[in-house]
């Protein structure tokens, strides 16, 4: 009787091991993929729907076989801290930071979960590589950086005379300080004067702006996100100013900017999608090389140009990838 009573345990026991072995060999495998950024404005938006756009162009669909996490820390760096502590305690199979200090915030939290970085001009000064080779750690990513030669001439050709450039910059963010040097090397051999000005907070941005007046040329802006969370402010100045407002982030041309050259960073959420895709069909983040963004294009603004009392010359128009007419 014993022995009847054993071997039916042991059957049932096989049944139920068997069955379960089943069901997870024919269970959707899910992903899970955390998204930060340290603010929300229009660039770093298009990053952050660039990465989701390619995840799903590459099969997976969101609430079935792919979870997606977002979380902004609205500027401050204390949240963005929080925001990685909780992220790096959830274990996802990828961490996508947008902008510094959302990623130096993540690398500080975790030296295991995959790291993807984007949109970060200077990777190397912002101590998260050692250079663009593999890295051998959780980081890899994409940098937004941007070679200033070409922005200079860039320059040159909006304002042919130019011969100062108003600089707005968060001192804290190593993106803006890099370019800032970089920049006042490039332009000092040209005879081109820069004049920097720093604005601690998104509050700062009118003020600082006020103290350009008379005395650039044009005001030329990167992805400050200080900057570019304030834009609205800084092209009513400009308007109001008459001083031509440039940037290195197509999206400012929308919001008001007289011309940009640069990448699309819609682009660039594709880009580190594709190495978040890579890490999810299991490469080692340390064995993918860290990228730099792609092709740049230049937009321009008629309706900006005329505000801000600037006329464009015929060779710009017709190099302009995107043209946004007089209304």
């Amino acid at each position: 009787m014993l022995n009847k009573l054993l071997k039916s345990i042991i059957l049932v026991s096989t049944i139920i091991i068997t069955s379960f072995t089943s069901f997870m060999t024919y269970a959707k495998e899910v992903k899970y993929v955390a998204i930060t950024a340290i603010v929300e404005h229009p660039s770093l938006n298009e990053i952050r729907d660039g990465v989701k756009d390619e995840l799903i162009a590459q099969g997976y669909k969101l609430g079935d076989d792919l979870i997606v996490q977002y979380q902004s820390a609205q500027g401050s760096s204390a949240n963005a801290a929080q925001i990685a502590k909780q992220f790096a305690a959830n274990k996802p199979d990828v961490i996508v930071a947008i902008a510094t200090p959302s990623a130096q915030a993540v690398a500080a939290s975790t030296k295991t979960i995959p790291l993807v970085f984007a949109g970060i001009t200077d990777p190397v000064a912002a101590k998260l590589i050692k250079s663009f080779a593999p890295t051998g750690t959780n980081i890899t990513g994409v940098s937004d950086y941007l070679e200033l030669a070409p922005q200079i001439e860039f320059m040159k050709k909006i304002v042919p005379n130019v011969r100062s450039v108003g600089y707005i910059y968060s001192p804290g963010e190593v993106n803006s300080t890099i370019v800032l040097k970089n920049l006042e090397q490039l332009l000092a051999e040209q005879g081109i004067k820069i004049i920097a000005v720093p604005a601690q907070r998104t509050a700062d941005i009118p003020t600082a702006a006020s103290a350009l007046k008379g005395k650039v040329d044009l005001i030329y802006t990167t992805t400050d996100n200080n900057v570019v969370s304030a834009y609205e402010s800084l092209v009513k100045f400009a308007n109001e100013n008459k001083i031509p407002l440039l940037a290195s982030f197509p999206d400012a041309v929308e919001r008001g900017a007289v011309a940009a050259y640069g990448m699309s960073y819609y682009d660039v959420g594709r880009q580190s999608g594709k190495l978040a895709i890579r890490i999810l069909n299991g490469e080692k983040p340390g064995n993918i090389a860290p990228e730099k963004g792609q092709e740049s294009h230049l937009v321009i603004n008629l309706a900006a140009a005329k505000r801000q009392g600037i006329t464009l010359s015929d060779d710009v128009i017709n190099s302009a990838q995107q043209i946004i007419p007089e209304k």
